[in-house]
């Protein structure tokens, strides 16, 4: 089996965060985990090329990337195309993603990768891959990699793949027909049954829970309050400093705004696709309302202005990937003594 590994800087050997942004390089040969992954699959497995690419580059350059791998893959002939383990790094999970779906839909190719089920590349990418679960840490490469090469031989012999449970792999969120023995109302009653007694059972038909969240106690005088702006519209100042993605956005900013009494357009930018950027370009405070506060601020009806706003891309996030943004502002909003948010959308 000849295979073409995609790896990101830290696993191919690169370097760190500091590496994020190396573009695209190839190197003959198996390059760290693709030599568990020959090893694994034996009988005469070749990793032929790896491709190793910086994180940042990877996400800020994706259409390039894409076209770029799929023509190596394409001069390559392999049998297989791999990419990660990935765990719950976010921006290598989204270009190891890309990467297999266009590879496995333009040429043929099987592929397969592996994510933490909170990577935001597996509910991107889900219904179109075969992604083996990785779990959150690379302690447990070995396993990962066994699950990886027992779907990799499977895929490349063309044979039936069984179930998530059996096989390894995240579910893919498909309804697929089969014959059983039993009626549904059957079905039904066993998995009651089983539930109100305690014992393990697999539904049918799952569906997204939500975590219940508190309601948070009121403010008591908003006259005394640190007041902080936070908007999930990709407003950023020009440049965008911190590369915020304009969709599936894997981090977000904090920016000063101590000596501003409005946001001026020249100074800022969108990054954030789906919606017309036209009238925030023109007055950025139609989306963080700076000028507003303000007032209320002169006015004695809020207490002070926080001197930073929070900004992020909410377009096409995965919900496990807003829930950590969410958990990672909401530290900073601690951290900073505010009393209350004011939470802008598109």
């Amino acid at each position: 089996m000849k295979i073409v590994h995609y790896l990101n800087q830290f696993f191919g050997g690169i370097g760190s965060e500091e590496e994020a942004n190396s573009p695209l390089q190839e190197a003959d040969g198996a390059v760290g985990p693709g030599r568990l992954l020959e090893q694994t699959i034996g009988d005469g497995t070749t990793v032929v090329k790896t491709l190793i690419c910086g994180d940042n580059h990877a996400v800020e350059h994706q259409d390039e990337l894409v076209a770029a791998v799929v023509e190596q893959v394409r001069n390559a002939r392999p049998d297989l195309f791999v990419a990660g383990p990935c765990f719950d790094a976010g921006r290598y999970g989204m270009a190891a993603g890309a990467l297999c779906s266009a590879v496995q839909s333009e040429l043929g190719v099987p592929a397969v990768t592996a994510m933490h089920e909170e990577n935001p590349g597996v509910d991107l990418y889900r219904e179109s891959l075969y992604i083996v679960d990785s779990g959150r840490n690379a302690a447990g490469m070995k396993q990962v990699v066994q699950r990886m090469a027992g779907l990799a031989r499977k895929l490349v012999a063309d044979e039936s793949i069984g179930t998530p449970r059996e096989e390894g792999y995240l579910t893919r969120g498909l309804i697929r027909d089969q014959f059983v023995d039993r009626s549904s109302a059957e079905r039904l009653v066993d998995m009651v049954l089983a539930k109100v007694q305690g014992q393990p059972f697999d539904t049918e038909m799952p569906i997204t829970s939500f975590e219940p969240v508190a309601k948070p106690r009121g403010v008591d005088d908003l006259s005394k309050a640190r007041v902080m702006l936070i908007t999930d519209g990709g407003l950023v100042p020009k440049g965008n400093p911190d590369n915020i993605e304009g969709m599936a956005a894997t981090r977000w900013g904090a920016y000063d705004i101590s000596q501003a009494d409005d946001l001026a357009g020249d100074d800022y930018e969108i990054s954030h696709g789906g919606y017309d950027p036209r009238f925030v370009q023109a007055d950025p405070d139609r989306l963080v309302p700076l000028d507003a506060l303000r007032q209320l601020e002169k006015e004695g009806v809020v207490g002070k202005v926080h001197d930073e706003f929070l900004s992020t891309s909410g377009l096409s996030n995965p919900l496990s990937n807003t829930r950590r943004l969410g958990r990672e502002m909401a530290e900073k909003v601690k951290q900073e003594g505010i009393d209350a948010v004011i939470l802008t959308s598109t």
